[in-house]
């Protein structure tokens, strides 16, 4: 079995950070918001309590319960499978291994609140006049930070990587 790369091992507190933070704020939002009563924090951002019963966008989130267990299932799995791919990759991944710890972390942050509550906390509502994104939380940004930085390793970074170390090869 491979170990995980010092890379991976370094980023691993990125997680733990996100993961508390995470915990900390959805805390915070439970204990000091009102449910659905926006409290305006700069312009186009407030802070407003809700709960989503499915994953993003509420997406299932009225069917009845299944819900909760198939999402907890589900980011368990591509949970495992980020480990997996974090223990595989490369040292000089730097970058990857940062966007699958953001990832995780915010994959772990929403499977906690799925598992003690039922459902995630979420509470940031970015908005433009009447127009509301799907209100959020930490964990969410983990994620979608993460998977924009994996799409940029993957789809930019990764081919110029490959395609130096072939010249390199062409060239010996």
């Amino acid at each position: 079995m491979n170990k995980l790369s010092s890379s991976a091992i370094t980023t691993t507190w990125l997680a733990m950070i996100i993961i508390v933070l995470d915990q900390v704020t959805k805390y915070w939002a439970n204990t000091s918001l009102t449910m659905g009563e926006p409290v305006a924090i700069l312009p186009h951002l407030n802070l407003t309590l809700v709960y989503n019963y499915g994953a993003a966008f509420s997406f299932l989130s009225e069917v009845g319960g299944w819900q909760r267990w198939f999402f907890t299932a589900l980011a368990l799995v591509v949970g495992t499978a980020l480990v997996i791919w974090l223990a595989k990759l490369p040292k000089r991944w730097t970058l990857e291994v940062v966007a699958i710890n953001l990832v995780l972390s915010g994959a772990i942050g929403n499977v906690i609140d799925r598992i003690l509550a039922g459902r995630v906390t979420d509470f940031v509502d970015f908005y433009i006049g009447s127009w509301h994104y799907a209100t959020f939380n930490v964990a969410d940004m983990g994620i979608s930070i993460g998977a924009v930085l994996l799409i940029i390793s993957e789809f930019w970074l990764k081919p110029r990587h490959e395609k130096k170390a072939h010249s390199t090869e062409e060239s010996v």
